[in-house]
């Protein structure tokens, strides 16, 4: 299918000419605020069961159901979040979708887009400059005491080297060395900072709160405290608008912000979301990971943030090759017809049916076919989804496009019309940091209780102090497990959700709280997905997932 020019797909969603920044002719940047108006559209969540290494197509499922919405005549827009380097370069290649249901131009998308990745970067290595040089010139009385820094750097890319370094062993460094280490771009405060802005101003204020380390007689100090506010939201300012693309069917998809969900919250910008809402009918978002990683985050952070509603409907994915891995079969088998594996793997998937309940929103399962699904596995999905009770589809988007979803579309358009939507958030704010956290590993990982390392209950006995207490907390642990391990696949009974460190997001608004063995900046596969990438003599980029 041939691209439009950006011009026209803004048109569909009545966005004047003088409200684009061109890049290029399929990409744009939206000047979103003479566009903000009363919500009009209905929202569409869009997360999954616990995943296998390779995803279950969650991506590619939001997209195709955008076009499917489309199809039917519904004015739909779509939001997503920008492909991480990591990622594109490691073990699940570009975040761009598959097949006939894809965003596109899908290699300047999973590469440096509009540059929105490097502005985030840019802008959190400028605040780890200027921590240093002030540690350099105040000395050890002054305001920042240096042994208490916690401001790492990032880097978009998976570079295990990087997890632990030591500066300022230069002799020129007018202070002690010390360790520190880089994290991932998408694991920044700041990735998270301007994905929950609502505008310019909040945006320079969240990067004010900023905690950067403490003083030292043990006052917090911020960003703002060292000035360091003004010159990162400058360097943010055009990151801040969503950045408009298409489907391959032409649907409008805003593409903005890159939060992972198994180290952060995990969901596109909230003024992308909030832009398509005013703009159209259908807003289709997606979360990452699964219900208990990213879905939980959207309810329990983004929407207390008063930008964002609650979804009016969301889509649970869910695949017979993930059941399978659930249900005890190695990943080289996968393929092999196997109905009495899918059923035991089912059992994953019946506890995340059981969070979306919890949450009270309505919902569609659906799976999400591959050419090499067996009739029997399918068979035995549908049997075992109609036992549950709720509404399900099979979706065919891969290759299909928008018409293998339009039983999916159809589906979710009954749950929003005809379902009660009775959506409440799992915990108040007013409960303490750790008890917070006993109810989402009870009641959305499904553990037993939970067990918190004394390092860490002293930093949460820390930010209660400083008056952080009321915050919600975001969970940082692996996403291929219910659990906070990653070898336990299925639905894992009797075990313990082991709280190992925990870190204040005072600009993001929330408290990241650590569990197992989860790691803020991934590496490289054995085999990445880089080795593959090449660039013929005329530009043309092949390889990519």
């Amino acid at each position: 299918m041939e691209l439009k020019p950006i011009n026209q797909i803004a048109k569909k969603l009545g966005i004047p000419e003088e409200s684009l920044e061109y890049y290029g002719r399929y990409k744009a940047k939206v000047d979103y605020q003479p566009l903000l108006r009363e919500r009009r559209g209905k929202l569409i969540m869009v997360t999954a069961m616990t995943p296998t290494p390779a995803g279950e197509g969650k991506t590619t499922t939001a997209i195709g159901l955008s076009d499917a919405l489309s199809q039917l005549g519904r004015k739909t827009c779509l939001t997503l979040r920008e492909p991480s380097l990591g990622p594109v370069f490691g073990i699940k290649g570009g975040a761009t979708g598959g097949g006939r249901a894809m965003v596109v131009p899908r290699e300047e998308i999973n590469l440096h887009f509009t540059g929105d990745i490097h502005a985030v970067t840019s802008a959190h290595n400028l605040l780890a400059a200027m921590v240093d040089n002030r540690v350099h010139f105040d000395g050890p009385t002054g305001l920042l005491d240096g042994r208490t820094v916690t401001w790492k750097r990032v880097l978009d890319m998976n570079d295990r080297a990087l997890r632990q370094i030591i500066i300022g062993a230069d002799e020129t460094f007018g202070a002690f060395a010390r360790e520190t280490g880089f994290d991932i771009t998408a694991a920044s405060e700041i990735m998270a900072i301007l994905c929950l802005s609502s505008d310019l101003k909040d945006l320079k204020t969240r990067v004010g709160n900023i905690l950067v380390g403490y003083s030292v007689d043990g006052r917090p100090v911020y960003a703002r405290d060292i000035k360091a506010d003004g010159a990162m939201t400058a360097l943010l300012k055009d990151a801040l608008k969503p950045n408009l693309v298409q489907t391959l069917e032409g649907t409008p998809a805003f593409i903005h912000g890159g939060p992972f969900a198994n180290i952060a919250h995990g969901t596109n910008s909230i003024i992308a979301t909030r832009l398509a809402l005013s703009l159209s009918d259908y807003v289709v978002t997606e979360t990452g990971f699964a219900s208990d990683l990213g879905a939980e985050k959207f309810f329990d952070i983004v929407v207390r943030t008063g930008q964002v509603p609650p979804p009016d409907a969301c889509v649970l994915v869910s695949t017979l090759r993930a059941l399978k891995y659930h249900g005890g079969i190695k990943a080289d088998e996968l393929l092999k017809e196997n109905p009495g594996a899918v059923e035991i793997g089912f059992e994953n998937l019946r506890k995340h049916l059981e969070n979306l309940r919890i949450f009270g929103v309505p919902f569609v399962v659906v799976l999400n076919l591959f050419p090499a699904d067996h009739r029997s596995e399918i068979d035995r999905w549908v049997s075992l989804v109609q036992e549950e009770g709720v509404r399900y589809a099979l979706s065919d988007v891969y290759n299909r496009g928008g018409e293998g979803g339009l039983e999916l579309a159809r589906e979710i358009i009954k749950a929003i019309e005809e379902d009660k939507n009775t959506f409440d958030f799992l915990y108040p704010l007013e409960l303490p940091v750790l008890q917070k956290v006993e109810i989402i590993a009870k009641k959305i990982y499904g553990a037993e209780g939970v067990k918190v390392e004394p390092a860490a209950r002293k930093k949460i006995e820390l930010f209660e102090k400083l008056g952080f207490g009321k915050y919600p907390v975001c969970v940082a642990k692996t996403q291929a497990s219910l659990s906070d391990d990653s070898k336990k696949l299925g639905r894992p009974r009797g075990w313990t959700l082991t709280v190992t460190s925990a870190s204040l997001s005072a600009g993001a608004g929330f408290i990241v709280i650590q569990c197992g063995d989860i790691m803020t900046m991934p590496g490289l596969p054995k085999s990445p997905a880089a080795e593959r990438i090449d660039v013929d003599e005329e530009g043309k980029i092949t390889g990519m997932i």
